[in-house]
C-alpha cells in the first residue's frame, strides 16, 4: 500500500553555517554528528495512520556524507502505538522504497532504535527540538532582504527530498548519545527546517 507522509523537518549538526554536507562536500570537522526529526503532520503507512507523530535520528557521519557508512540511533515518539511503531521503522529503515529508502541507504549500522518523548515545536520560524534526553536544539534560518527564509534548493544531498531547504543557525545545540562517542554542547552551528510531502 505505500506510504504518505507530509510535514515537517527540524535538523541540526555540528557543521559550521552552511553544513557542506547538502552540496556533496567534506563536513567542516572531517566528520558530521547531527540529529533530525520528522513532525509528520498528515500521513499513512500501509493503511495505518501516523498523523501528529514524530520520528527522529541521532547521526555520526565518518565522512563525506554520499560515501554512506553512517552509524545512527532511530527514536519514535513515544506515542505510537505498536503498528505506528512498526510502520515508521519499516519506513525510515528503507524498506518500504521510495524517497525514503534513498536516505536510509547511506545508513551502513543501526546501533540502536527506541522510542522517545519528543518537543517539536515552530513558531515564526524559530524551532525548538528535543529528543527525550539526548537531544536539545533551538534554532532559527536566516532571512533574505524581504523577511522570507532563505532557502537551499536543488542541493545534490537532503534530508526532505524534493522540497527546499530553509537554512538557519542553532543558538543551542545539544547532542549527548554515548553509543555513538557523542557527546557535544554547541553555540551557532548549522541548523535545517523544512517542509516535506513524500509518497511512495
Amino acid at each position: 500500500m505505500g506510504y504518505s507522509l507530509k510535514g515537517e523537518l527540524l535538523e541540526v549538526c555540528d557543521c559550521n553555517t552552511l553544513c557542506p554536507c547538502w552540496i556533496g562536500e567534506d563536513p567542516d570537522n572531517g566528520t558530521c554528528r547531527s540529529s533530525l526529526a520528522y513532525h509528520i503532520e498528515k500521513g499513512e503507512i500501509d493503511g495505518v495512520d501516523v498523523s501528529g507523530l514524530n520520528f527522529g535520528l541521532a547521526v555520526f557521519i565518518p565522512g563525506n556524507v554520499l560515501a554512506g557508512k553512517w552509524r545512527v540511533v532511530r527514536y519514535v515518539d513515544d506515542r505510537a502505538n505498536g503498528a505506528q511503531e512498526a510502520a515508521l521503522l519499516k519506513v525510515f529503515r528503507g524498506e518500504a522504497g521510495g524517497p525514503i529508502a534513498d536516505l536510509a541507504g547511506l545508513v551502513g549500522e543501526e546501533v540502536g532504535a527506541r522510542r522517545a518523548k519528543f518537543t517539536f515545536d515552530v513558531k515564526e520560524g524559530k524551532g525548538t527540538l528535543k529528543i527525550g534526553d539526548a537531544v536539545h536544539a533551538e534554532m532559527e534560518p536566516y532571512r533574505g532582504p524581504t523577511g522570507e527564509p532563505t532557502r537551499l534548493v536543488e542541493s545534490i544531498f537532503s534530508t526532505i527530498p524534493g522540497s527546499p531547504a530553509f537554512v538557519g543557525k542553532a543558538s543551542e545545540f545539544r547532542l549527548k548519545q554515548p553509543e555513538l562517542g557523542i557527546d557535544l554542547d554547541l553555540r551557532g552551528h548549522n541548523a535545517i527546517q523544512g517542509f516535506f510531502e513524500m509518497r511512495h
